[in-house]
């Protein structure tokens, strides 16, 4: 007869004077589970729209948009309705997004840098010709008393003054008509800003601009390359600035088949 293997002692583990069995390693052990969070401990609708207004807005400052009239105006003016169909969840990244009539919303850092560089004060009276989607007309009417902005296609018009209505922006005036020539019933104005590329600053909105006034304007000969220009006029004329590389849809005369 063989004789028995040794039986291995079970290590012992003294509590209040009695000796109680410690289970070896690994043996019979349950793995720790983090509790879930309680109920008032999850984050909030409230605290998740924080959280991405901070992301926004941080974004903004990473691209050189500074000045606090332009991010406060950025935070309040929700960009989510200007955005339709499947595009809508992509809203708040900083990239351009395509809308109706072939036209396109701009990526927000570059809307921010335009209106830094337009200068707004809150007595201005602003043109902005290609109202597009009508963000950057909704962040212009936070900063100046009265917007006119202009679109060659009557259905961007009918969508934009809806959105301007929603949200109760009434010192906008959106009008169906050739931006490249203005508005000359309702010149002269104390900004411009074009969001469409010409080839140069078209002579019609420069004659619009009041002396002291300022125009923001995308300019070159094709979408590859185009630059951002600031336009300064003065009682002896025009300054020109070049600002940084863009690139935007070409400003087109007449009326969009639409219209």
């Amino acid at each position: 007869m063989s004789p028995r293997a040794p039986i291995a002692p079970v290590p012992m583990q003294m509590r209040a004077g009695h000796a109680t069995p410690q289970a070896a390693p690994g043996a019979g052990t349950v793995p720790h589970t983090p509790a879930p969070l309680a109920q008032d401990q999850q984050p909030t609708a409230e605290q998740s729209e924080a959280e991405r207004k901070m992301q926004f807005l941080y974004a903004l400052r990473s691209k050189g948009v500074t000045d606090k009239a332009v991010l406060g105006a950025m935070e309040k003016i929700d960009r989510g309705p200007f955005i339709r169909g499947i595009f809508t969840e992509r809203a708040y990244e900083d990239m351009p997004l395509p809308i109706a009539c072939g036209q396109t919303i701009s990526q927000p850092s570059v809307v921010g840098l335009m209106t830094q560089a337009l200068e707004v004060n809150p007595r201005d009276k602003v043109l902005e010709v290609g109202t597009g989607s009508g963000y950057q007309a909704a962040i212009l009417s936070q900063l100046a008393r009265r917007v006119y902005t202009v679109d060659r296609h009557k259905r961007l018009i009918a969508e934009a003054r809806s959105v301007f209505a929603a949200m109760d922006l009434a010192n906008i005036t959106a009008f169906t008509a050739d931006g490249s020539f203005g508005l000359p019933d309702q010149a002269p104005f104390d900004r411009i800003i074009v969001t469409a590329a010409a080839e140069d600053p078209p002579g019609p909105l420069l004659a619009q601009l009041k002396i002291g006034g300022i125009m923001v304007v995308p300019v070159g000969q094709s979408d590859a390359v185009q630059s951002l220009i600031r336009v300064r006029r003065h009682e002896s004329g025009f300054d020109y600035d070049e600002l940084r590389p863009v690139r935007f849809v070409p400003l087109l005369e007449g009326l969009g088949r639409d219209s």
